[in-house]
């Protein structure tokens, strides 16, 4: 659990403006992101300090976060995942604490989320209410629940975050599971990853959350694992298609145009040598990569949206491959 929290901290820092736009398609139109995101836990731990007796200590992740809005106006934002396996049922109450201590502290409109991820797909409540002799309070907070969520959308989604989601609910789909198993769906989600179009950055601060979250018991799979992301991509560290593409052009292009500038002996040569020299390296580093994915099992449909080659070329090396 604690390990699962200081995972939990750490990727939504790393992707707190993905998560927004996950949750608000119009997020860029309402934020101003540029400006950039404070998270303010000092202001927190002044307002609720670590007790021992906690009963929530371990079992919730907070986030409070302060970033602009497209007007200019300062906003806050809180977040509490739940990380527990069994939804606690004075969970609403501890919403509402948060949300009054801070407005009466700080005096900041808040928007409030939680995300659980207990294994139940039983609805929660986003709602706490409080009545008496014709007195009535009612606070609403947004409720993400991912046992909830559809395999099918998540994978359709371009959003960081939803990678993340994607990973916490393989593990909550499929318990109990051995290191076997295991293996099988992380090798599956970082294909998934590749398929997308995000930054190396995100994608290194995603792994580090799926290799992190869906633990082996025998540590020596995460050695198997990572030699697993090595065949899969043909390179040492992890990156996208794209930048992996870029990367690799630009070494062969590089290696071949030095070699046929200096066989000249001239600048010119340097030059047209570096040009024929990307131009083959390109076709090169394709092909490279098409028979890396052939040969992991992706669809024609995935390598052609991911490398952005044709069907037929594809078909090409599938027969070259075969010979």
């Amino acid at each position: 659990m604690q390990k699962n929290d200081s995972l939990w901290k750490g990727i939504l820092e790393d992707i707190f403006d993905d998560f927004l736009r996950f949750m608000h398609p119009n997020a860029d139109e309402i934020f101003d992101f540029e400006r950039g995101i404070t998270f303010l836990d000092k202001e927190l731990e002044q307002l609720f300090p670590p007790e021992k007796d906690d009963e929530y200590s371990m079992k919730v992740v907070d986030k409070l976060a302060k970033l602009y809005t497209r007007e200019g106006i300062e906003e806050w934002v809180l977040i509490h995942c739940e990380v527990q396996d069994n939804y606690h049922f004075d969970f609403p109450h501890r919403m509402f604490t948060y949300f009054y201590r801070i407005f009466d502290k700080y005096g900041k409109r808040i928007s409030a989320y939680a995300i659980l991820t207990e294994i139940s797909e039983k609805a929660r409540t986003g709602t706490y209410t409080a009545e008496f002799l014709g007195t009535k309070l009612e606070y609403h907070y947004n409720v993400y629940k991912i046992a909830q969520q559809s395999e099918e959308e998540l994978l359709k989604s371009n959003n960081p975050f939803a990678m993340v989601v994607l990973t916490v609910r393989s593990v909550l789909k499929n318990k109990p599971l051995d290191d076997d198993a295991l293996m099988e769906i992380k090798v599956k989600l970082f294909k998934q990853f590749l398929e997308k179009s995000f930054s190396k950055e995100k994608i290194y601060r995603i792994m580090n959350f799926l290799k992190g979250y869906i633990r082996f018991g025998n540590t020596e799979n995460n050695n198997i694992f990572d030699k697993k992301i090595k065949q899969i991509t043909g390179r040492t560290e992890t990156m996208g298609v794209e930048e992996m593409m870029l990367d690799m052009e630009r070494k062969h292009g590089f290696e071949r145009g030095e070699r046929y500038g200096l066989e000249r002996g001239e600048k010119r040569g340097l030059k047209r040598g570096m040009e024929r020299g990307m131009e083959r390296g390109m076709k090169q580093v394709k092909i490279e990569i098409v028979t890396n994915m052939l040969n992991h099992d992706f669809s024609d449909e995935m390598i052609v949206k991911a490398t952005g080659v044709t069907p037929d070329f594809i078909n090409k090396i599938r027969i070259l491959n075969k010979e």
